[in-house]
């Protein structure tokens, strides 16, 4: 709401009874609508499972260890005794959450627990597979040129860091008609080539630079996430922002990558 109709938005938070805020630590994750939300006399309700949750909320439900704030309100609802009240579409979206916020269960998804979470919503007649078609099978043609454009031509690999960098400056974007989003889920491409163990992506925005970051093992790209990009996150899926150049953005992350080398070694070797 608030993204496309500010005014309805604030007017919303300014009288609202209850906030509950999902999947986002503080609230400056949520941009210009977090001054309200702050300034808000409701009652504020966080449930969400990323790291170092702020202060400005009545109620906190953290649990960084959970993989997706969608398996945290499913686990709220079980243990409240909810579940046989919950709907298929409910489901779905319970699932949903919780399918790409793991990369497909690529990541962060080790817990048991999680895969017995997915058979109680497979009893309310969810269709897993018809969802992953909806959300990964529904792409734009322009997004698949884009795609091929950044993986061709803005790809650097850094085979003795075991790292790769995407990045699409506003200048590369412009030559493409794509929507917001479709570069979501790129920055997962160069961690399907052999021996890489960290990937990151730069996209110059509106006003900022977006950085997202991808893991895998125990290198923990959520650290250097925050150590350069003011980011966080978890262990194998974090993101940053960066408030200045493009070019510098792209420099401050080749000249971080080199402080990461002997981690990054020691996790390869580890395989």
């Amino acid at each position: 709401m608030y993204e496309y109709n500010p005014a309805a938005g604030q007017h919303i938070l300014t009288h609202a009874d209850l906030i509950f805020s999902l999947d986002y630590n503080i609230s400056k994750r949520v941009g210009d609508m977090g001054t309200f939300l702050d300034k808000s006399p409701a009652q504020k309700i966080l449930i969400d499972h990323h790291l170092f949750p702020g202060e400005n909320f009545d109620i906190t439900v953290s649990h960084p260890e959970i993989s997706s704030t969608s398996e945290l309100l499913f686990r709220l609802f079980f243990q409240a005794g909810k579940y046989d009240e919950l709907t298929q579409t409910e489901a779905e979206c319970i699932y949903c959450g919780m399918m790409t916020d793991t990369g497909s269960f690529t990541y962060n998804s080790n817990n048991p627990e999680i895969f017995e979470i997915i058979g109680l919503l497979l009893r309310k007649n969810i269709d897993k597979d018809a969802i992953y078609s909806q959300v990964f099978d529904n792409y734009s043609e322009e997004r698949f040129r884009l795609l091929g454009f950044t993986l061709s031509q803005r790809m650097e690999i850094y085979p003795e860091l075991h790292s790769a960098l995407l990045y699409l400056s506003k200048k590369d974007q412009s030559q493409f008609r794509f929507n917001k989003g479709d570069t979501e889920g790129f920055v997962n491409y160069p961690l399907s080539i052999k021996g890489i163990l960290f990937s990151t992506f730069i996209r110059e925005d509106e006003g900022l630079i977006k950085l997202s970051f991808r893991s895998q093992k125990s290198f923990p790209c959520n650290e250097f996430a925050a150590e350069f990009f003011n980011g966080g996150g978890h262990l194998n899926a974090s993101g940053g922002e960066f408030y200045g150049a493009f070019e510098e953005a792209t420099r401050i992350f080749r000249e971080g990558l080199k402080s990461y080398e002997e981690k990054l070694k020691s996790v390869a070797n580890d395989l």
